[in-house]
């Protein structure tokens, strides 16, 4: 199965946070599941990075190299259908971020795993 990781799910499972689903590890630690950190994850992860937010025990770079060999997940790239689809999302929810994986995850047509509720007033699958 193929997986988009929300930017927190991917935050709580390198970190080994409890916040994490046990359902959701799972779901990351199959070796059969593809699983997918976009790029929009890791533009958000630097701004929270840049205004103090968030902090890794690495340089940015290469904690987020490190991570995506180490857990074995694609990046997945933004592409202009992805941004295309954001253009006729509904309001629901205004964070651009979480938008734009919303969008990325109907596109591609695969579940997100991720917490967030209110990404299940998209036409997208959740998973947590």
């Amino acid at each position: 199965m193929k997986l988009l990781l929300d930017t927190h799910t991917f935050i709580w499972f390198v970190t080994d946070s409890p916040q994490l689903s046990s359902s959701a590890k799972v779901l990351i630690e199959d070796e059969l599941n593809e699983k997918f950190l976009s790029l929009v994850s890791i533009w958000e992860m630097a701004v929270k990075c840049s205004i103090g937010k968030l902090r890794f025990d690495l340089p940015f770079q290469s904690f987020i190299e490190q991570q995506l060999v180490q857990n074995n997940l694609d990046l997945m790239k933004i592409e202009v259908p992805h941004v295309s689809v954001v253009a006729t999302l509904p309001l629901y929810h205004r964070d651009p971020f979480d938008r734009l994986l919303i969008a990325q995850a109907i596109a591609e047509q695969i579940p997100i795993v991720g917490v967030d509720q209110i990404f299940d007033s998209y036409d997208v699958e959740r998973l947590w």
